[in-house]
């Protein structure tokens, strides 16, 4: 390919992606430091139409909870009662966190006492009276996120991404257990999970991290640097006095050297971020959840908790008798917090985003909804169907996504005559059978979560299937523009280099 060619693809690649690429540096910044950005959210008005709530879409109705005559709706932006027909619906949020990343509340309960518990992913709050605000209770947990929360009894179980913390009446201390480890537990992790903490430098804690930001920031000004080297000359042609252009001619030599100077220093770590960042998402990302490797040593996935980052929600199943755990590997059963987990074969399929609805019906069979679909699980039977048409599970779907993506289900409503109203919901559709108040459409979305859609592509709805594609597209156009810039200087130091 002769010289000039590589030039023009970096140039003209590069001008055309370069809002793309810093969008990329400025939303991993975000996503690096989901605390300290948590108070923070954006109206989704100013998003595009997809990301405005509709019929309780997208997280917004995750759960409810029936408390005598009102049913407390739980999801990603709070929490509010309505009455069992769902006519009525009243905001319950009064003494939770301002920031709405707090407000993603992830289950319900009520305790024997009649308080009621409220599980957000950065923690636990209660209700004593039906009127009373929330009121935070502080686990032994330091920054650990949250998944569920659960009740076997008046033992209340509070689900943490790595440990369970156990509560008895009057539920005013918590216990942190670490569960042992699970009996095919290899000491191995997800091949997916090594390459996403690699990618944001979360594998060596917050100096990882700050590291990741460095190399953003990087990116950013050669994103700079090159948009202002094609714009030099346009300058320069419209300056007509000799001293100015001679000026402006200085700068854009030294805004080249710059450009090329920190192109050539980073080049190996931007290749890095750039292939670790198009590995997470399909195609390689199906290769990825399928492989293990031991974690790397001295890195925050080499835990003593063999748990570590692995738990999701739990269960107690009183046919078996045992508790059922979810976690990023399968589900496991175990009699107590002490008994070795024990893998459960032919469950239903789970996506890699974890469960949203995990539920008992009366006759004993569980719910099993995620971003794969929803099923009813005969346990004791060893088998699963599709919870809308009844097929059976013939073999469980590998991709992240399947027909019907659930985002939440409840079955505490009821209809004008009595009989029973269950609720399933649609994370992209929503539902039709519950209506939603308009003055939800709007609420806000965290500033993480927008940095998330940012991050991922969602937001630019004006691509085609952009959640899919965006990233595998994105990767090859940066690689190209890493490869070209690199050719083109290196081809430039070796002509000067002969002459």
């Amino acid at each position: 390919m002769k010289p000039k060619t590589f030039r023009r693809l970096h140039k003209w690649i590069g001008l055309g992606f370069c809002a793309f690429l810093i969008a990329f540096c400025v939303s991993g910044i975000v996503l690096n430091h989901r605390n300290a950005f948590s108070d923070l959210g954006l109206s989704r008005r100013y998003l595009p139409e997809l990301f405005r709530y509709k019929d309780w879409n997208q997280g917004l109705l995750r759960g409810t909870l029936r408390v005598g005559d009102s049913v407390f709706i739980y999801g990603n932006s709070g929490i509010w009662s309505a009455d069992t027909l769902g006519q009525k619906v009243a905001d319950a949020n009064v003494g939770l966190p301002h920031g709405i990343d707090h407000r993603n509340i992830r289950a319900l309960a009520q305790t024997g006492d009649g308080q009621l518990w409220a599980m957000g992913q950065f923690g636990l709050y209660r209700r004593s009276a039906p009127h009373d605000a929330w009121q935070s209770v502080v686990l032994p947990a330091g920054d650990e996120r949250y998944s569920d929360l659960t009740l076997r009894g008046d033992s209340l179980v509070v689900v943490g991404r790595s440990f369970l913390y156990v509560a008895r009446p009057p539920y005013r201390r918590f216990e942190r257990i670490t569960l042992p480890k699970a009996i095919d537990d290899d000491g191995r992790i997800s091949l997916f999970r090594t390459v996403w903490h690699l990618h944001s430098g979360a594998i060596f804690g917050l100096p990882g991290q700050l590291f990741m930001d460095a190399v953003a920031v990087l990116l950013i000004v050669l994103s700079f640097t090159g948009v202002l080297h094609f714009l030099f000359p346009h300058w320069l042609k419209r300056l007509r006095t000799s001293s100015r252009r001679r000026f402006v001619a200085r700068l854009f030599g030294q805004n080249l050297r710059f450009h090329d100077w920190i192109g050539r220093k980073t080049i190996v770590i931007l290749l890095f971020v750039v292939l670790t960042g198009w590995s997470l998402r399909p195609p390689l990302l199906l290769a990825l959840v399928n492989l293990s490797t031991p974690p790397i040593p001295f890195s925050t996935l080499d835990s003593d908790n063999p748990w570590h980052d692995r738990l999701r929600m739990l269960r107690y199943d009183d046919q078996m008798g045992d508790w059922l755990l979810s976690t990023s590997s399968g589900f496991y059963a175990f009699k107590d917090f002490h008994e070795l987990p024990v893998p459960i074969d032919n469950t239903p399929p789970v996506s890699v985003m974890g469960l949203n609805v995990f539920e008992r019906e009366s006759d004993g069979h569980w719910l099993i909804g995620s971003f794969n679909g929803f099923y009813r699980w005969q346990r004791q039977m060893n088998a699963s169907a599709d919870y809308m048409t009844g097929e059976p599970v013939v073999r469980p779907s590998r991709m992240p996504f399947g027909q019907l993506a659930v985002g939440g289900f409840s079955s505490d409503f009821r209809n004008v005559d009595g009989t029973p109203r269950p609720i399933v919901v649609s994370h992209y559709g929503g539902t039709d059978r519950l209506k939603q108040p308009e003055s939800m459409r709007h609420l806000p979305m965290s500033l993480w979560n927008v940095a998330l859609e940012l991050h991922n592509g969602r937001l630019y709805t004006f691509l085609i299937e952009p959640s899919l594609f965006y990233i595998f597209l994105a990767g090859i156009l940066c690689l190209l523009i890493l490869w070209t810039g690199w050719k083109v200087r290196r081809r430039s130091r070796q002509v000067g280099i002969q002459n």
